[in-house]
């Protein structure tokens, strides 16, 4: 059996575990496997990109120890710079290397070579796949195609379970919202949930709705989550870009609020850790009636289904203000027609 007969066979498994409903972590194992399987490696390991920490970590591995995976995590932001440049990186002696480090930790865990690809996802590099082997090895074109290739079926896997994971969240986060609006004409504690509930599921660093003070043109804060009280205080002005625009009805999306031209106050979003972030409107009535923004500490793309989900939230809270304004006033003419049948009772 050649090579590439392997290398088909191994697709063809991998092909068919994704028409099954098999889980993310049972796909990620199945690659890894397949890898050292395929190319006679000593192991294999798939990490993905921890944002926050600019690190990668391990998330399916086979044959390595716990003391040499989480001995020193990869540098993120170094390893995906190289691996741009380069498509892949290659070492056949790993354990002298000039480009790695931790030589001692290699030789002793019995690592001759080393090959790293890309896991890419929408041309974007959220983690890596690497193959060991336990002697010196020259890795071959066919080879390192073969892996980059795997690490592509990897990406799918991460993005599939990802979306789902992610509408099903969003679904949940809108069925509470609704519920919440039903059970309550509280409306600060209806919107007090919802950037909190937003925060909690969307993995934002902060969340915060103004509605618009008519007598004042001022936006007035009303819920906010995740925000210093510091920050809080320099959005009340209508006049920025972002908010003249989010009144008008439209929706923004910043990927870089310390870079972007847009943003008035970049200093401050630098200093409350502030990166990408979304600014909708909130309607009533098809009047916009205030602001709802969205803080992500660290640099992301909004898929298009959040954008919708985004939008249809600060929807359902102009909703919720308009129905807690209408209870009021029902409460109110109820008062006045009242009065008003009083004072003609009195009459008589």
């Amino acid at each position: 059996m050649t090579r590439d007969t392997d290398y088909f066979k191994t697709f063809c498994k991998i092909s068919k575990a994704f028409s099954t409903a098999i889980t993310k972590q049972e796909l990620l194992d199945l690659i890894v496997i397949s890898a050292i399987d395929a190319m006679a490696g000593k192991a294999a390991c798939l990490f993905l990109r921890d944002e926050k920490q600019d690190v990668f970590v391990p998330m399916a591995q086979q044959g390595l120890s716990d003391a040499y995976l989480h001995a020193n995590p990869l540098k993120a932001r170094d390893v995906v710079a190289a691996l741009e440049k380069e498509g892949f990186l290659a070492f056949p002696d790993a354990a002298t290397d000039p480009r790695l480090e931790n030589h001692e930790a290699k030789r002793a865990e019995g690592i001759a070579s080393l090959l790293t690809v890309p896991v890419i996802v929408k041309n974007r590099t959220i983690g890596v796949l690497s193959l060991y082997t336990g002697t010196q090895h020259e890795f071959e074109p066919d080879e390192i195609d073969f892996l980059r290739a795997l690490a592509e079926h990897g990406g799918i896997a991460i993005e599939k379970t990802r979306l789902v994971n992610r509408l099903q969240k969003l679904s949940m986060l809108f069925l509470d919202l609704a519920s919440s609006i039903n059970s309550s004409l509280d409306i600060q504690e209806v919107l007090s949930n919802l950037t909190e509930n937003i925060c909690d599921t969307l993995g934002m660093k902060g969340v915060l709705i103004r509605l618009l003070d008519e007598d004042t043109g001022s936006l007035k804060l009303v819920a906010s989550q995740g925000l210093s009280d510091e920050f809080l205080e320099i959005g009340s002005l209508t006049t920025t870009e972002t908010a003249t625009r989010a009144l008008k009805g439209e929706t923004i999306v910043i990927n870089d609020a310390t870079t972007d031209k847009r943003i008035r106050f970049k200093e401050a979003m630098k200093k409350e850790g502030i990166v990408s972030m979304i600014v909708t409107p909130i309607l009533a009535r098809d009047q916009v009636i205030g602001v709802m923004r969205l803080y992500s500490g660290v640099q992301r793309e909004f898929p298009s289904e959040l954008m919708v989900m985004v939008e249809a939230l600060a929807h359902q809270g102009g909703l919720a203000i308009q129905n807690a304004s209408m209870y009021l006033k029902l409460q109110e003419d109820k008062k006045n027609l009242e009065e008003d049948i009083w004072s003609h009772r009195s009459w008589f």
